[in-house]
Formats: structure tokens, C-alpha cells, sequence
């Protein structure tokens, strides 16, 4: 109506100049709204016949995400792959909306989650963070959040407990991700809303963290406590979360501009030596690298890592250094994913990542159209060549356990969380040490598990002795096998695994402690599957899942759950990927794979079998 028009005039104006040419032409709608309505609005049309039918909340007026590309991708788009037709018959972005009229509908009867559109169910929705698990447990979905930096609170923790809770122990519990990101698992269509309103308020968001969007930015989990820190990674990480899931126009998310990406894109701040946030393996990797002449503090960029079935992708140096301040950070980025979302393929979706892009350039050329794209945004944003890289010898350190702030009597407390999975009770436990011992601030890491920064030194042993610390899951001093470990969802909720992962994975490496001794920390990850979300190829020692065959009773070889095995990937300044498996086929069952992985761990990292020291001391004993 009138009124509505007058109080959103300036934001439906500025969205008037996005709006491509052949908007009417190409049926585009503004989640649900179409071109013609809003200029009815415009003039001020006092009717609201012709409105209020369709109209959702104000704050869902924006345009699609295709309506910012380009009629040459837009071409492209209408050849390419079925994703990109699926978008194009109705955008991505429409989940901002959909999602709470699908759960009005489902609540008060007038349809089920059955009945949701299948592109919808399996596709549309994944730009509210909501993958739908049909394959294990039909009409429930995970959801993924955007945790920029890994960084959360105390009551976000127990709004995750909460909001998984209904759906009982088995179905409803809380992920940390290798992204140091939080996933819920459970949730239902009908509860999305509440629970996507509640991250809202708390200032976090679901909106365009899965599929074709800019997936969670890490940081460094020690960024404000670390007297090695090179960047603080904090704001910068926010920054970036902002760019992507922000709308600028009208401060709410789910940021239209950037919603319609080819492919999925991953950016990782390092904010010291040690790359606690895996730069190698992200698409944008920022190194912290200081100018060799200024000696001003800036990141030298690395591009194109990925992990996927049909390629596995170290990321490689892109000849540019930028300065490590907000304006150049936001700038750079922003250009990268201009030229990306424009110009990757959308015909062919494993061919659509900026690996192949930057190599379809060439990386001086590449570099080039970069440098030309942050110019023309007139930001003052320079792109210079790569810096030096820092030497110095320099060992990379841990983040579990209790370890000194440059902070005067503070302490960083690492935590871990076996596999990742946190139950309800677990994450309202963390969240009440997070109140008591951190100001109920909590970090989050890439392997997935929880420190507690600015503890008090003086509180350190009442912490330690902390019911949910002792004989129970959650561990202080882990083991270096044990509290190494990384896994990925596996074939309890991912229709692609082709094993479970976390549970074998928590009682094999308890196994592995108890087997053997070793003076170093081991990296075991776990991954379902070839899609490597568990990361094999980083790993000491990366287990995947794969075809195997054993003997059974009468003499037969059966198929039966099984794994390859990488081994020799690296992390930290000397990262390397191990993309070749050592072994392969061997079977999931702990008789079969303890003895390979102890014979690995005795052969290429200087194990011991605690059975030979035992037998070793009762000679010495005897004699």
C-alpha cells in the first residue's frame, strides 16, 4: 500500500537500479514480488488488492541473485549444469522467504514436508543453511550456520542444545565442523523458522551457507590472546561474513548479490605462523606476510585449494600481497568473487571451482584481471607482488590443553570434543565453564574442537577438576593420537558416506592409545567418502571410505565397509597434501584396521607397541 511505499522508498529505489533490463522478459521475481507490483508501490497505489496477497515481511524485498549476473552468464547458465537450471527457474535466494511459508503450511496442516517441491527440498533451501538427510533420516535436515572466525558465546551454545533438543538424543546434537563452524542436526521444516530468528537475534545467521555460496571465514583461534600472532584475524573475518550474508541495503541477511555463485567458495585468514586455519586448502588463503621494504603487515595470497571426488587441489601462490587492514581485505576478496561468480563454468560443476579458473587465465594474467577489478572500485586498495616469505625456524603449536596468553595471568584452555559432536548435555555443560571460567567466550578449531580463552591462572585447577572434565568425553590433556582427531559426518546422517565415521573413528583412536606409545602428535582424520570432508590428505594418517572385501565363515570373500589410507599430509607452513593412498582396501572392523594403522604408525612415525615396553621392563625385572 502507500503507506509501505513511502517507508521503503529508498530501499526499493536502490534496488531499482540492480534490477537487470529484461527483468519481465525472464519472469524474474523479487521473492515473490514482481517488477510491475513494485512500481505500483513506487507511485504510491493505495490499493492493497493487488498486494498484500504476495507480499512478504518488508525486510524480504530483494531482488534475486540472478538478476545481478551478466546476460552473458545468464546464457551460460540456461545450457548449464541442472543446479544452474534449477536456479534459474527460481532463484536460490527464494529460500529467505519459502522457508517460512513452507513451515506455516506444514504447521497448520495444509501440506508436509513430502510435498515440499523436490528442488526445494533438495536444493532451494540449502541458501538457508538447510541440507535435507532424506537417505538417513527423511524429513529432518541439518542446518549450518556461519560462525566467522569460530568464535561464539555462551548462550549461543545452549540456543544450539535448545534448538536440537526436541529431536532426541540419537538425531539431535551439535557438529563442529573443519571449518570452525557449528551444524545442528534434526531439525525440521516447521521449527526452521524459530530457530533461524533465534540465531538472528544473536546476532549469527544460517543464510547462504551451503551449496553455491561463500561457506564460513576462518581465522585463527587464537586471534587477541597469541604472542606470535602476525594479523588479527577477528574483524576481518566479520568483515567478510558481512560482505557475503549481509544485505547492505536493508541490514538484513541473506545478501542477494552474492546469491547466485557457481560453485561453493572458501576463504581462510592465517593469522600467524603456525596457518592454524589451512590456507592450503581454501580457495583465497591470506598469509600473513610484512612488506619486505615498509615492513608493514599485509598477506601474501595463495588460490584454488579444494578437496572434491574428481580433483584434490593444493592451493598455489598468486603473486599478490595486499595489506592486512579491513578496506584492502573486504576489496580483494570482493573482486575474486565478482570475476568467480561471472565468469566460472556453469556447465560443468566440477570444473566450476577458481582452480580452474585461475589456470584458464594462467596466473599472471589472472592476477591482472584482479588487480584491474579492485582499481576500478576506486577504494584506494593496492595489490602489490607477493612478499617474502618469513623464515626463521618456527615450530607450530598446540591449541588443546593449558597454555599462556601474552595476556597478564591469563590462560587459554583447549578442549576436546572426540570426533566434533557435541550432545545437548555437552554443549550446556561448555556453554557453564564458558560463563564461569571465559566471560563465556568460546573458540572453535579446525579440528573441531573448543578452547576457553582468558581463563584466570588462578583458576586453572578448580577448572580442570570440573565434573564435565573428568571422566567424561570432553578431555583437557587428551592423548596424541586421541586429541588429534578429525571426522567427518559420516553414514549416521550423510547419504554419501559410504561408512560411519565418527563413531569408529572416537573408539578406534581410545584403541590406538592403549596399543601404542609415540612422542609426537599424530593426526588421524576420517572422511566417508571421496568428497574428503574430513580432509584425509592433510592428515598424519587419513582413513576414507571405501570398498573392501573379507572372508567370512565359510570361506567366501564378502563386501563389507572398508577404507583406503593416506598417509604423509602435512599442516602449517610446510603443508603438503598426501594425494595418493598408501593402502587401500582394507576392512572398517577394528580386528582388521588396528593392526594396519599400528603397523603405519610403527613403521612411518617411530611408534612403539606398549606390549614390547612391557615385556622390555619385565626382562629387565628378571635379570
Amino acid at each position: 500500500d502507500g503507506a509501505f511505499a513511502n517507508s521503503h522508498r529508498v530501499i526499493i529505489t536502490k534496488y531499482q537500479s540492480s534490477f537487470p533490463t529484461s527483468f519481465e522478459s525472464r519472469n524474474e521475481m523479487i521473492l515473490g514480488i514482481s517488477k510491475s507490483t513494485i512500481l505500483l508501490l513506487l507511485l504510491g497505489a493505495t490499493s492493497t488488492n493487488s498486494f498484500s496477497a504476495v507480499a512478504p515481511p518488508p525486510k524480504t524485498i530483494k531482488p534475486t541473485g540472478t538478476s545481478f549476473l551478466p546476460p552473458e552468464t545468464i546464457e551460460r547458465a540456461e545450457k548449464g549444469s541442472p543446479v544452474e537450471k534449477v536456479k534459474l527457474q527460481k532463484d536460490g535466494t527464494s529460500a529467505f522467504v519459502d522457508v517460512y511459508e513452507f513451515a506455516r503450511k506444514i504447521r497448520e496442516g495444509e501440506m508436509t514436508w513430502k510435498e515440499v517441491e523436490k528442488a526445494d527440498l533438495e536444493t532451494r533451501l540449502k541458501w538457508v543453511g538447510m541440507l535435507h538427510r532424506g537417505k538417513r533420516t527423511p524429513g529432518q535436515f541439518m542446518m549450518r550456520l556461519k560462525v566467522p572466525n569460530g568464535i561464539i558465546n555462551a548462550d549461543q551454545l545452549r540456543f544450539y542444545a535448545e534448538s536440537v533438543e526436541p529431536y532426541g538424543p540419537e538425531v539431535g546434537v551439535v557438529d563442529i565442523t573443519t571449518r570452525a563452524n557449528i551444524q545442528l542436526r534434526g531439525v525440521k521444516i516447521e521449527d526452521a523458522p524459530t530457530i533461524i530468528e533465534g540465531l538472528h537475534a544473536r546476532n549469527q545467521t544460517s543464510f547462504q551457507s551451503a551449496l553455491d555460496n561463500v561457506r564460513n571465514m576462518v581465522g585463527s583461534p587464537l586471534a587477541g590472546i597469541d604472542d606470535c600472532e602476525l594479523v588479527d584475524t577477528r574483524e576481518l573475518c566479520n568483515a567478510l561474513n558481512d560482505l557475503v550474508s549481509l544485505d547492505p541495503v536493508t541490514g538484513t541477511r541473506g545478501n542477494p548479490y552474492w546469491g547466485n555463485l557457481p560453485r561453493k567458495f572458501n576463504i581462510a585468514i592465517s593469522g600467524s605462523r603456525d596457518d592454524f586455519a589451512h590456507t592450503h586448502i581454501n580457495d583465497i588463503g591470506l598469509v600473513p606476510t610484512p612488506h619486505a621494504t615498509t615492513g608493514e603487515m599485509g598477506f601474501n595470497v595463495v588460490l584454488g585449494g579444494y578437496m572434491s571426488i574428481k580433483r584434490v587441489a593444493e592451493s598455489i601462490p598468486g603473486n599478490m600481497w595486499i595489506k592486512a587492514d579491513r578496506n584492502s581485505v573486504v576489496t580483494f576478496c570482493e573482486a575474486i568473487l565478482r570475476i568467480f561468480r561471472d565468469e566460472s563454468d556453469r556447465k560443468d560443476r566440477t570444473k566450476a571451482r577458481l582452480m580452474w579458473l585461475v589456470e584458464k587465465y594462467g596466473v599472471e594474467d589472472y592476477k591482472k584481471a584482479v588487480t584491474k577489478e579492485v582499481e576500478s572500485y576506486g577504494r584506494g586498495v593496492v595489490v602489490e607482488d607477493a612478499q617474502p616469505e618469513l623464515t626463521g625456524e618456527f615450530e607450530r603449536r598446540e591449541l588443546l590443553g593449558v597454555h599462556k596468553q601474552p595476556q597478564e595471568g591469563k590462560v587459554r584452555v583447549g578442549i576436546l570434543v572426540p570426533a566434533g559432536r557435541l550432545s545437548v548435555d555437552e554443549c550446556r555443560q561448555v556453554a557453564d565453564l564458558a560463563d564461569k571460567y571465559s566471560d563465556g567466550e568460546i573458540r572453535l578449531t579446525v579440528e573441531q574442537n573448543v578452547i576457553l580463552p582468558n581463563v584466570d591462572e588462578g583458576m586453572v585447577d578448580e577448572l580442570l577438576s570440573e565434573p564435565a572434565l573428568t571422566n567424561t568425553r570432553l578431555v583437557v590433556n587428551a592423548g596424541l593420537i586421541e586429541g588429534n582427531l578429525v571426522s567427518c559426518t559420516g553414514a549416521q546422517f550423510c547419504g554419501l558416506a559410504l561408512i560411519e565415521t565418527k563413531a569408529n573413528a572416537e573408539s578406534i583412536v581410545k584403541r590406538l592409545e592403549k596399543e601404542v606409545k609415540i612422542d609426537r602428535p599424530i593426526r588421524i582424520h576420517f572422511t566417508g567418502c571421496p568428497n574428503s570432508c574430513g580432509q584425509v590428505q592433510v592428515a598424519d594418517i587419513g582413513i576414507m571410505g571405501a570398498p573392501a572385501r573379507k572372508e567370512d565363515d565359510d570361506g567366501k570373500m564378502k563386501a563389507v565397509p572398508g577404507c583406503k589410507i593416506f598417509v604423509g599430509g602435512r599442516i602449517g607452513e610446510d603443508a603438503h597434501l598426501a594425494l595418493e593412498p598408501y593402502v587401500s582396501g582394507i576392512p572398517l572392523a577394528e580386528e582388521d584396521l588396528v593392526p594396519v594403522l599400528i603397523d603405519i604408525l610403527e613403521k612411518e612415525f617411530g611408534a612403539v607397541k606398549k606390549s614390547k615396553i612391557r615385556k622390555f621392563i619385565s626382562k629387565l625385572k628378571r635379570k
